[in-house]
């Protein structure tokens, strides 16, 4: 009985794991296709895949929203009211390009820069929001790309420390 039991969860292991395995391999193999509109995120440093020479990746939005795509709720200091954002976790882009720092350095528009460990990013469900409520963000509204905390799901989130992580009108990675 021991055996069958084993053989059976066995089988549904490699017939779920094996498309999941697949599925993932396919995200990323199309994130990394050449950008066929406007770059709107580069990434550099310690990466494994790139698109631009062999330490670059540059995504477009379309490339962005190819990924898994998450939504969360959450107050911020910048506006009143809770406000839904809506983008791929950041881990996973980290993922698509197979980084292996200890920490990025996110760059805005403006050239703000803030170190963020990969701590964060494993621990909380860190974004890279491309939409607020349920629209594109413009650089006047803080966009179009914004790293976002959960900020409500922990106290822990909610101070200066976390609030200055949350860098809006990103425009590049470095992992580091």
């Amino acid at each position: 009985m021991r055996r069958v039991i084993h053989v059976a969860v066995g089988g549904w292991l490699r017939r779920s794991l094996v498309p999941a395995v697949f599925l993932c391999g396919m995200l990323t193999m199309q994130a990394l296709d050449a950008p066929s509109g406007k770059v709107i995120l580069t990434l550099t440093g310690l990466i494994g895949e790139a698109n631009q020479g062999k330490t670059k990746a540059e995504f477009d939005m379309a490339m962005l929203e190819k990924l898994p795509q998450h939504r969360l709720k959450t107050r911020t200091p910048w506006h009143e009211e809770v406000r839904e954002y809506t983008g791929p976790r950041l881990r996973d882009v980290l993922a698509t390009v197979k980084s292996s720092g200890k920490s990025i350095r996110a760059i805005a528009l403006n050239d703000y820069m803030v170190e963020i460990p990969m701590e964060d990013i494993e621990k909380y469900d860190v974004i890279v929001a491309r939409l607020a409520d349920g629209k594109p963000m413009t650089v006047r509204e803080k966009g179009p790309l914004f790293i976002m905390y959960p900020f409500d799901s922990s106290e822990t989130l909610q101070s200066p420390l976390y609030y200055g992580r949350a860098a809006w009108q990103l425009k590049a990675i470095e992992i580091r």
